[in-house]
C-alpha cells in the first residue's frame, strides 16, 4: 500500500500470545464468494462457501465480520449437510461471528461452510464501499469497490482476516448488464441472470491473503497493452480522460518485466489491472493483479502536471508493483512484519525508478526524502521499533508510517550497500522462491541474505529491527589524525535517560577521506578511536546509507562547510550533512546560530537536492518560531529570502523544453520560496501570472509553479483572488489542478476566509479522503494553526463519525490539527482536550505530534535568545 499525501507530509520482543487470533481448529483452502451490490439501497447481498480442512472435532466455527447481517449458515461434508441453523453469537471487541452448530465435524474430515449475508456499501473508504465521481454530464455516478487491508475483508464477507490464513478465492459479481466487473483474475465465464443482470465469475486465484481480495464493480473506461507476456490495463470511471492512464499503464508494462528479471520469477497471474478510484484513503493499494489507487496517483496529464507529480506516479506504480512479489506471493505471517511489505517495496521503488529514469537521480533525492522522514519520527520518544508488536485490529493501521515504509527501507538499503546490491538482490531471489504462496518472518529474509553473503546477517540487522531508535555519533578529534567515535541513542526532545541508551547499534561508518570510502568500518560499541589516512579531511556516513546523525564539533562543520565547496563531498553527503546540522541545533547538541550560519556559507551550491534541504531546514526553524516575536520571525523569513532570492533570479521561472526533470523542479523551488518568503519581483510576476491565468489564458502559469503562483496569490491578496482559487477548484475536472486549488486556500490569513476555508472540511464540496488537504494551508501562518486546533475541538464528534478510529484518516488529522503548536501553553491544551477520551485508533499519532511539541518548546527555551541575536547580528531584523 502507498500511503497518501498526507501521511507523507506528516510523517522489541514479540507476545504472540498477546495476539488477537481465531481459533485455530478450522482451516481455510478456498473461498466462492459471490456479492450483487444494490446501488439504490446502499447494500449488498453475498454468499460465501468456504472448504476447510477440520484440525479437531468442531461444534463451533468463528471468523471475522465487521457491519455484516448473518441471514443463514450451513455446514456440508461430502456434499451433504451436516448441520445448519447455528446458534450466532457476534463479539464486537474481536470483530468474529462464532456459529455454534448442533452436529460436529470430525477432525481430519473435509467440510463447507456457506453463509448467506447482507452488507453496506458503506462510505468509509473501507472493505466493499461505494465511492461516487461526477459524469461528464453533472450527474453523480457511483461505484462499488473495495480496500481490504488491513483488516477490512470482514466487511465484505465472512472470512479468516489473517495474513498467515491463505487460501484460494473464486469470485462471483452480479450487477447490471452494462457495469464492468472486475476482481484479481481473469474471467471464466458471464451469464446472463435475467432483469438486465449477469453473473461474472473469475477464474480461480492462487493462495492469497484477505486482504489481497479485490472487486470492483461501475462503469469504468479502459485502455491496454500488450507489451508484457499478459495484458495490462488502467480503467478510470466517466469524467476522467483515460489518456492520462497512458505513462502509468506503459510504465507498469517495463515494470513487470523489469521485477521479473531482477526477482528471477515470473508475474503468476493472467493480467494486471489498475484502477483510479475516486475516493480512497491511502495512495494505492497492491490487490494481486486488480491494484487501485487515487486518482492522482495513477492519471497523469503530461501536459498539465509538474515534474515532481510525474515522479510520484512513477514511485507508486513501482512501489505496487514491487509488491506483486514481495507482499503478495511471499506474505508476513503477521502485521509486526508489516515493514517487509512496505519497507521493501519502498526501497524497490528507489531502485526501479533509478534504472527507468536515471537523470531524475533519485538516490540523492532519497537523503533528503525516505532517510529525513524516518529519522524525523524515530527521533521521538513515541516512536516504535521496525517489527512492531501489534495484537488488534485497530491498533494495524497505526503502523502504516514512516517507521515501516521510510525506516524499513532504509535499513534495507543499508544492507544492500553492506553487502553490495548484486549480492543483496540475489539473497532477494533465493527468499522469494524458497517462500513463494507462503509466509515469513524478518527472520526469513535475513537467512536468505546471509545464505547469499556468507555474512551473520541477522546478528547485524536484528538490533535495527527489534529497538526503537537510532543513535547519534558524536565525533572528537584527537592529536595524530585520531578520532574518537561514540553512540548514544538520539531523542528530539534531548533529554536521553540512561535507562532509554541501553542498545547498542551497529553503525556502519562509511569513512570518507582523499582516499576514498572506507565501507568495513563497524562501530558495535559505545566508543571507538579510528585513525584518519592521510590529510585533515575526513567525513562519516558517506552519501548517508546509514541510519544515524553525526554530531561534528563546530570547528569541523566549518572545514566541511569549505570541503563542500571544493568538491571534495557528494551530494548525498552535503544534503546529509546540513539535515544533520540542523536535527542535532534542535536536539540541543548544537547551537541554532551555527547551523544557521553554515546554510548561508552554502549560497554558492549548485545541486537541487542540497538546496531542497537547505530550504528544508530554514523552514523547521521557521514553524518552530512561529508564534515567537514578530521581528525575530520577519528576521528568519528576511533571511531565507536572502539565501533564495539570487538563486531563483538567476534562474528564473520561464521553463523550456531544454529544462531537465530536476532543473524544473529546481526552479519551481527557488521561485515559490523566495516569492512566499517577500521576494517583491517574484511576488509581482506570480500576480500578472494569475490575473492572467484566471482570465483564461491557461499557458499563463507553468505546472511546476501553478501551487506557488496560487499561494502567494492568496498570501498577499484578499477576497477576490479567494473566490477565484475557489472557483477554479470547483470548475476544473483534473484532480491534480483541483487538489492543488484545495491545498492552497488556507494561506488566506482574512479570518472569515479561514472559516470559509474550514467550512468546506465537512461542506460535502470536498471527499473525505481529501478533508487535511484545506488544512495544509492553514499549517503556514500563527492565525490558521489556531484556527485549526478550534475547528478539531468543536467538531471533534462529527470528525470521530466520518472518519472512524479503527482507520487511518483520523490519526492524520489529529497530527494535522495539533503538531504545529509549539509552546507549553498550547501543549497543556491538547492534553487537556484529549484528557479522559477514548484515543485507540489513534493514540500513536497524538503521541508523537505531543512528543514534537514537546521538543519544539525545548528547543525555542534553549535557543531563543541565541536565534534573536544571530539574526540581528547579520543584519535581518532592526
Amino acid at each position: 500500500m502507498c500511503r497518501t499525501h498526507a501521511a507523507a507530509e506528516v510523517a522489541g520482543g514479540v507476545n504472540v500470545q498477546a495476539r488477537e487470533l481465531l481459533p485455530t481448529n478450522v482451516i481455510p483452502r478456498h473461498y466462492h464468494v459471490t456479492l450483487e451490490p444494490d446501488f439504490t439501497k446502499l447494500t449488498f447481498d453475498g454468499t460465501v462457501v468456504i472448504d476447510l480442512d477440520v484440525a479437531d472435532d468442531s461444534k463451533t466455527i468463528s471468523l471475522h465480520t465487521l457491519e455484516l447481517d448473518i441471514h443463514d449458515a450451513k455446514v456440508l461434508s461430502g456434499g451433504e449437510t451436516v448441520s445448519s441453523s447455528p446458534t450466532v453469537s457476534y463479539n464486537e471487541s474481536t470483530q468474529t461471528t462464532t456459529l455454534e452448530f448442533g452436529n460436529a465435524v470430525a477432525k481430519g474430515s473435509k467440510a463447507q461452510l456457506e453463509i448467506k449475508f447482507t452488507g453496506q456499501l458503506n462510505d468509509k473508504m473501507a472493505g466493499f464501499y461505494r465511492s461516487t465521481y461526477k459524469n461528464p454530464d453533472g450527474s453523480e455516478g457511483i461505484m462499488a469497490v473495495t480496500q481490504m487491508e488491513p483488516t477490512d475483508a470482514r466487511r465484505a464477507f465472512p472470512c479468516f482476516d489473517e495474513p498467515a490464513l491463505k487460501a484460494e478465492f473464486t469470485v462471483t459479481l452480479i450487477s447490471d448488464n452494462k457495469l464492468t466487473c472486475l476482481s484479481n483474475m481473469d474471467v471464466a465465464s458471464e451469464a446472463d441472470v435475467g432483469a438486465n443482470k449477469k453473473a461474472v465469475t473469475f477464474n480461480k486465484s492462487p493462495p492469497m491473503s484477505t486482504y489481497l481480495v479485490a472487486f470492483i464493480v461501475g462503469e469504468l473506461n479502459c485502455i491496454e497493452t500488450n507489451e508484457f507476456r499478459v495484458p495490462v490495463r488502467v480503467y478510470a470511471p466517466p469524467g476522467q480522460d483515460i489518456n492520462h492512464g497512458r505513462f502509468s499503464l506503459h510504465l507498469a508494462a517495463k515494470t513487470l518485466a523489469f521485477y521479473e528479471k531482477v526477482f528471477g520469477i515470473e508475474f503468476p497471474l493472467p493480467k494486471m489491472d489498475q484502477v483510479a478510484i475516486p475516493d480512497f484513503a491511502q495512495g494505492a493499494m497492491e490487490n494481486w493483479g486488480l491494484v487501485t489507487y487515487r486518482v492522482v496517483d495513477l492519471l497523469l496529464d503530461e501536459e498539465g502536471s509538474g515534474a515532481a507529480t510525474k515522479e510520484r506516479v512513477a514511485e507508486v506504480v513501482q512501489h505496487e508493483l514491487a509488491h506483486q512479489w514481495f507482499g503478495n506471493l511471499v506474505t508476513m505471517d503477521w502485521w509486526d512484519g508489516l515493514w517487509l511489505n512496505e519497507g521493501f517495496a519502498t526501497w524497490a521503488s528507489w531502485y526501479s525508478c533509478n534504472v527507468f529514469y536515471p537523470e531524475w537521480k533519485v538516490w540523492e533525492t532519497y537523503v533528503t526524502d525516505n532517510l529525513q522522514r524516518a529519522l524525523g519520527l524515530d527521533s521521538l520518544r513515541s516512536s516504535h521499533p521496525i517489527e512492531v508488536p501489534v495484537n488488534r485490529a485497530d491498533e494495524i493501521n497505526q503502523i502504516f508510517d514512516a517507521i515501516s515504509y521510510s525506516k524499513g527501507s532504509c535499513v534495507l538499503r543499508m544492507i544492500s550497500t553492506y553487502l553490495g546490491e548484486d549480492v543483496f538482490l540475489e539473497g532477494v531471489r533465493r527468499y522469494l522462491k524458497k517462500h513463494a504462496y507462503g509466509n515469513t518472518e524478518t527472520g526469513d529474509l535475513w537467512s536468505a541474505l546471509g545464505e547469499a553473503s556468507g555474512k551473520s546477517v541477522e546478528d547485524v540487522m536484528d538490533v535495527w529491527t527489534k529497538h526503537v531508535g537510532f543513535p547519534v555519533i558524536t565525533v572528537s578529534e584527537k592529536e595524530d589524525n585520531t578520532i574518537q567515535v561514540k553512540q548514544n541513542r538520539f531523542l528530539r526532545t534531548g533529554d536521553t535517560k540512561p535507562e532509554e541508551d541501553q542498545v547498542l547499534f551497529p553503525v556502519f561508518l562509511g569513512l570518507r577521506t582523499k582516499d576514498g570510502v572506507d565501507t568495513e568500518l563497524t562501530l558495535s560499541k559505545r566508543e571507538d578511536n579510528l585513525k584518519i589516512p592521510s590529510g585533515d579531511f575526513f567525513k562519516l556516513n558517506a552519501n548517508h546509507t546509514g541510519l544515524y546523525r553525526t554530531s561534528y564539533s563546530p570547528e569541523r562543520l566549518e572545514k566541511l562547510g569549505a570541503a563542500a565547496k571544493q568538491g571534495l563531498l557528494s551530494v548525498e553527503d552535503r544534503a546529509g550533512m546540513i539535515a544533520d546540522a540542523g536535527a542535532l541545533a534542535s536536539s540541543g547538541y548544537q547551537k541554532t546560530s551555527g547551523v544557521l550560519s553554515l546554510l548561508k556559507g552554502f549560497d554558492a551550491e549548485t545541486e537541487f537536492v542540497v538546496w531542497n534541504e537547505l530550504i528544508s531546514r530554514v523552514s523547521i526553524v521557521q514553524s518552530a518560531w512561529v508564534f515567537e516575536d514578530k521581528a525575530v520571525r520577519d528576521g528568519l523569513e528576511a533571511f531565507q529570502r536572502d539565501l533564495v532570492s539570487r538563486q531563483a533570479h538567476q534562474k528564473g521561472w520561464t521553463f523550456t523544453e531544454k529544462d531537465g526533470h530536476i532543473e524544473q523542479q529546481f526552479k519551481a523551488m527557488l521561485f515559490g520560496n523566495a516569492g512566499l518568503c517577500g521576494d517583491q519581483v517574484i511576488i509581482k510576476a506570480a500576480k500578472e501570472m494569475f490575473t492572467k491565468y484566471m482570465a483564461g489564458d491557461k499557458s499563463a502559469i507553468h505546472p511546476n509553479i501553478r501551487g506557488s503562483v496560487f499561494s502567494m496569490a492568496l498570501k498577499y491578496g484578499g477576497k477576490d483572488e479567494y473566490e477565484a482559487v475557489l472557483n477554479f477548484y470547483r470548475t476544473s475536472t483534473n484532480a491534480d489542478e483541483r487538489n492543488t486549488a484545495l491545498r492552497c486556500l488556507g494561506r488566506a490569513k482574512d479570518p472569515e476566509l479561514i472559516q470559509r476555508t474550514l467550512a468546506m472540511m465537512f461542506s460535502g464540496e470536498v471527499k473525505d479522503q481529501d478533508i487535511y488537504m484545506p488544512a495544509a494551508g492553514l499549517r503556514s501562518h500563527p492565525e490558521g494553526i489556531e484556527a485549526l486546533f478550534t475547528w478539531m475541538t468543536d467538531n471533534w464528534d462529527a470528525l470521530v463519525e466520518r472518519l472512524p478510529p479503527a482507520l487511518s484518516m483520523l490519526g492524520t488529522m489529529v497530527t494535522i490539527c495539533t503538531s504545529t503548536y509549539t509552546t507549553k501553553e498550547q501543549l497543556a491544551r491538547v492534553e487537556k482536550f484529549f484528557e479522559g477520551k477514548n484515543t485507540n485508533g489513534f493514540d500513536k499519532s497524538l503521541a508523537q505530534s505531543l512528543d514534537a511539541i514537546r521538543s519544539k518548546t525545548s528547543w525555542i527555551e534553549r535557543d531563543r535568545d541565541d536565534v534573536a541575536a544571530w539574526v540581528k547580528e547579520n543584519g535581518y531584523s532592526a
